[in-house]
């Protein structure tokens, strides 16, 4: 009776916490798990990771987002960057990657005009570069999580939900849970522009709470997560790693039940 008084309250609901280790267990299968543990890193919003200047808009959303790529392990998947002010693009057509799915291992494919994932920016997310980067991670873990030769935890009706997880998976975590209901960001009181934000179907602690699950799978110290982490998520993001850590059930499920599956390819529209 004791010990039941004295257990911290879970700082989740306990269906919330299983579908993040669930849908991070679909995802080690499906989307390449050895890429997740070999290659994929804690990628931060710094010079570091996303280094170089344009003089141009739409040249820098160009670099911003072929680093997105690279460090998304889908540097040989062929797309087109559009500017969403320009007017929306046409449905994407339907693509095939060869080989590897991500990672180093991929096969470049030539594409061509016709054969390419079209990806539309919000120039205005220019002036909020880890908006912009959780955007391009976002869309890309729609189109990577369309891969999958398996439903996600809990059916298409969580799609939006599972895409953020998977951008979580593929490293942006700090991005995605700093940009999450990002307030509106205003230059002066006469030059105000529109506002910076980041539409997210999962809370900001959510977000957070799976990038504990990444960290701790990756063995990364709480303190590299810290320094770019926002002020205000940084306590919770530390009761997160420790309650991530001693989930040794759900930890061991994970790497029982995360075996990549077979190379093959993969279509998607």
């Amino acid at each position: 009776m004791f010990s039941k008084l004295l257990k911290p309250k879970a700082l989740l609901d306990e269906g919330t916490t299983l579908w993040l280790f669930d849908t991070f267990t679909w995802a080690l299968r499906n989307l390449e798990g050895r890429v997740f543990y070999d290659e994929t890193i804690l990628v931060t919003p710094s010079n570091e990771h996303f280094p170089g200047t344009e003089t141009s808009a739409h040249g820098m959303a160009n670099l911003i987002f072929s680093q997105v790529k690279e460090h998304a392990g889908l540097k040989h998947w062929p797309t087109q960057l559009t500017n969403m002010a320009e007017g929306r693009p046409v449905e994407s057509p339907k693509i095939e990657i060869k080989g590897a799915l991500r990672g180093s291992k991929g096969v470049v494919h030539a594409g061509g005009v016709g054969h390419q994932l079209l990806i539309a920016y919000n120039p205005n997310q220019l002036r909020d570069s880890e908006v912009l980067i959780a955007d391009f991670a976002h869309v890309l873990g729609h189109h990577l999580g369309n891969m999958s030769h398996e439903p996600p935890p809990g059916g298409a009706e969580n799609w939006p939900h599972i895409t953020e997880v998977v951008a979580v998976f593929m490293g942006f975590g700090l991005m995605m849970a700093n940009s999450a209901h990002t307030a509106k960001v205003r230059s002066c009181g006469s030059c105000s522009g529109p506002a910076v934000e980041r539409s997210n179907a999962l809370s900001q602690y959510d977000i957070t709470y799976a990038l504990a699950i990444f960290c701790c799978l990756k063995e990364i110290p709480t303190r590299d997560v810290l320094v770019h982490l926002k002020k205000s998520l940084r306590p919770f993001y530390k009761k997160a790693a420790r309650e991530v850590m001693n989930k040794t059930e759900e930890l061991n499920r994970i790497r029982a039940n995360s075996l990549p599956t077979m190379q093959h390819a993969h279509g998607m529209s």
